[in-house]
């Protein structure tokens, strides 16, 4: 999308063209660029979708308000609670995972990957913005996790080409224009929070949710994956995420969630924020994926 996209989009525009145009606006944003002479009016734009981005988002976190009463600004108590939210947050135990894992055929699976790697931001490129200037402690654990996505150093072990090789496999090629709103809005929350410092920790909740609830769907996904046969390197990206996340999950409540919250007590309810608005943000999606299926 040009630069001008901005001048497209109304505020009383609907969720889809919405979300599309931002979806557009992030991939730009964050693209390597070079000089060019119409930077300013590349500005204006930019400021012009920020605007519309910052008042998505707060409508989003008008919705998770209720939810936050009573979070613990303790840090023994608050990463108690952020570990219940595997249990009790928005979204968990859907019933659209065992139905992929037992009866998808190929071209559900396939649609519901498209939806999928759409609504992926790359979670290596999240955690790179999360971090700058965090405390130590916490942007170590930052840092171990973006070396894990990011393979150890060896490109076959990245994360993100996992993925797109998965989506090789299944022949999934997506755009803004093929994707449902509800995984470009995901994608577009994951990406607000993680690119403005007044929502750093808002990103650090999220991003920790995922760690921690992403793992149970990932061994469903991946079950229905072998069952319809796919190859085993196109699984793996599936297959990794449903251990390792665990692993992840653990050193990043005890090395970032607790010591940022012991510094920062007051930090506790933007970082549990920020869990709820991706927990919803899926729910969101597991919804309309399974109105899509008819599943009830």
């Amino acid at each position: 999308m040009p630069s001008t996209a901005a001048s497209a989009v109304s505020i009383h525009d609907g969720n889809e063209q919405l979300h599309r145009a931002l979806a557009y606006f992030n991939r730009r944003r964050l693209s390597p660029a070079l000089p060019s002479d119409d930077w300013a009016e590349t500005l204006r734009d930019d400021h012009r979708m920020l605007l519309f981005e910052g008042r998505f988002l707060d409508r989003e976190r008008n919705a998770v308000a209720p939810m936050l009463r009573g979070v613990p600004d303790d840090p023994q108590g608050f990463v108690a609670w952020f570990e219940a939210l595997c249990e009790t947050g928005p979204g968990q135990g859907d019933p659209l995972f065992p139905w992929l894992a037992r009866s998808a055929t190929r071209e559900q699976m396939r649609w519901f990957l498209l939806q999928e790697v759409a609504g992926e931001a790359g979670f290596e490129d999240l955690v790179a913005l999360t971090q700058v200037k965090m405390p130590v402690r916490s942007k170590l654990e930052l840092a171990r996790n973006y070396w894990d996505e990011m393979g150890r150093g060896n490109q076959d072990g990245m994360h993100g080409p996992m993925l797109s090789r998965l989506a090789q496999a299944m022949d999934v090629a997506p755009v803004p224009e093929t994707t449902v709103w509800e995984s470009l809005a995901l994608g577009n929350i994951m990406v607000g929070l993680a690119a403005s410092r007044r929502y750093a920790y808002q990103s650090i909740g999220a991003l920790g949710v995922i760690e921690l609830t992403a793992p149970g769907r990932a061994v469903q996904v991946s079950q229905g994956l072998r069952r319809l046969r796919l190859d085993g390197k196109a699984r793996l990206y599936f297959e990794l995420h449903a251990t390792l996340d665990l692993r992840h999950s653990e050193a990043w409540n005890r090395e970032i969630l607790g010591p940022l919250v012991e510094d920062r007590p007051e930090a506790a309810i933007a970082i549990a924020e920020g869990a709820l608005l991706r927990l919803r943000a899926g729910a969101r999606c597991f919804e309309r994926y399974r109105r899509h299926f008819g599943i009830r």
